[in-house]
């Protein structure tokens, strides 16, 4: 297959994602046609046909084409390079997309989710608390999610149980609401030192990647997340964002509101046009360090158990929120 037709063949895929429900051929080739693609139905109907075949795609009588799941996984997998800064470009319509308000306490946050196997839930609130208490990770909350239910494009599998961590992008979303430009810069590995923020001792930017840094760094061992909470030294997740130097003060009293709803709380900020960490920043620009929610499941990747974490995972309404030190109860009524 040309390269010209596989990216043909992979745009039809996105749009099929992106719409979250079956389309005809027809609204498949207006959609090609939006986007610059001057294709005809007859030649859509005959790649439609081929991605069936492939098993990437099936057919809903009288509805339309919809994305299998092994067409989801396909679409994950191709084209690496046209996915660099995909990360990036996916945290700024997530941010966009979130309507949570901290003065009304309502609307949906952002979080990230882990699979993590039933049979080792009676372990999970004691390995996760301390990451909590300590505020190392993105606020006090989480969720729940059973077998069977889902968040965003994530079915929980049968025999395991999804934790909802909150995303630290929610704090974007809440800084887009009060008026204040943010740029997510780069996900790092930041060293505590005497629990205070140290130096970042390793880097990626979101702009020049296709996976999110805090999950390779989790996945890879490279934290020493239990030890940080509770030895006050170790290696964490963390984000390093910048705001305008203007908008310092509002940004902290942002994060304060945030903090009043279990959300929230940055690690360091900077001051205007000041290194932060060693990290420079621009101009009047002033930088931010931001906890990642991830960090509250890293200590049972190091220790041993096996999980499966997927950041950005979609957005939750806030009232499903619980605070983590009601994990273990919820877990015990769990079937």
């Amino acid at each position: 297959m040309s390269d010209r037709v596989e990216r043909k063949r992979l745009l039809m895929m996105k749009i099929l994602r992106e719409s979250g429900s079956p389309l005809s051929s027809q609204r498949i080739q207006e959609q090609l046609t939006s986007r610059g693609m001057d294709i005809s139905e007859r030649t859509v109907r005959f790649h439609l046909q081929a991605l069936d075949n492939q098993g990437f795609t099936g057919y809903k009588e009288k509805k339309g084409r919809f994305l299998t799941p092994r067409g989801l996984m396909e679409l994950s997998k191709a084209h690496v390079y046209d996915r660099v800064g995909f990360l990036s470009s996916k945290i700024d319509e997530m941010t966009f997309r979130m309507t949570f308000n901290p003065e009304t306490a309502k609307g949906s946050v952002l979080v990230n989710l882990s699979l993590v196997e039933k049979r080792y839930r009676d372990a999970l609130g004691a390995k996760i608390s301390p990451v909590f208490s300590t505020g190392l990770a993105h606020g006090s909350l989480m969720a729940l999610v059973d077998e069977g239910e889902s968040i965003g494009e994530s079915v929980i599998p049968q025999g395991m149980v999804g934790l909802g961590t909150v995303c630290s992008i929610t704090f974007n979303g809440a800084l887009i609401q009060a008026g204040i430009p943010v740029t997510s810069v780069f996900g790092g590995l930041l060293e505590i030192h005497d629990k205070a923020p140290d130096r970042f001792t390793a880097v990626i930017k979101y702009d020049g990647t296709s996976l999110d840094p805090l999950e390779i760094y989790i996945s890879s061992g490279m934290t020493s997340t239990a030890e940080a909470a509770r030895e006050g030294n170790g290696q964490i997740g963390a984000s390093f964002r910048e705001i305008p130097s203007s908008a310092r003060d509002r940004a902290i009293e942002t994060d304060a509101r945030l903090k009043e709803r279990g959300l929230g709380g940055f690690l360091k900020m900077g001051y205007s046009s000041q290194a932060l960490l060693d990290i420079p920043v621009g101009d009047g620009r002033t930088g931010m360090v931001i906890a990642g929610g991830l960090n509250a499941v890293a200590p049972l990747v190091e220790d041993g158990i096996p999980i499966d974490s997927r950041a950005l995972s979609g957005l939750i309404d806030y009232s499903v929120l619980f605070s983590y030190d009601e994990l273990s109860s919820r877990l015990s009524g769990l079937k």
